[in-house]
């Protein structure tokens, strides 16, 4: 059987893939404690977003991974799923939004280890601590990509190899 790995981009007002992007949201969330957003601020914020996605297309199709950014390029969600993390996804969503725009930043909590080694592994700093960020009461770090322009580079030289 073939596969094709097919790169997608979704724009504002466009719901494509908005369910598949929710349920691996949730496969995330069930098993890290991760991405709690409700699913009326997911299905919002997604449908406001320009969304990158990478498609495995076989017998089904399947979502391996996805970043939402907004205009000014803020990413509101960045998920691979498990099933294909170590195979510069992350890597490659975040290089298409550092292509794309002057500045990347976001908000990571505080506790998801796994998340902050990725983004500092990538040139992320912290900005700033945010007390109390999350609808669950939940601390959050605001980290931008460094200015140094040997990482954005770097992120589009992953985005075209």
């Amino acid at each position: 059987m073939s596969v094709n790995v097919d790169t997608r981009i979704i724009g504002p007002g466009n719901d494509d893939l908005v369910t598949d992007a929710w349920e691996l949201k949730e496969q995330i969330r069930r098993a890290e404690g991760v991405l709690k957003q409700r699913r009326d601020f997911f299905t919002d914020a997604y449908r406001r977003s320009t969304v990158q996605a990478f498609v495995e297309e076989g017998i089904e199709t399947k979502l391996m991974g996805f970043v939402a950014v907004r205009r000014d390029g803020y990413i509101l969600f960045l998920a691979v799923d498990p099933e294909y993390r170590g195979r510069d996804i992350g890597k490659k969503l975040v290089a298409r939004v550092a292509d794309d725009h002057r500045t990347v930043t976001c908000h990571a909590r505080t506790s998801n280890e796994n998340a902050l080694q990725f983004y500092e592994h990538l040139g992320f700093e912290v900005k700033r601590r945010i007390d109390n960020y999350y609808e669950d009461g939940g601390d959050a770090y605001y980290l931008k990509l460094g200015d140094d322009g040997g990482l954005t580079t770097r992120l589009q030289d992953i985005l075209r190899g």
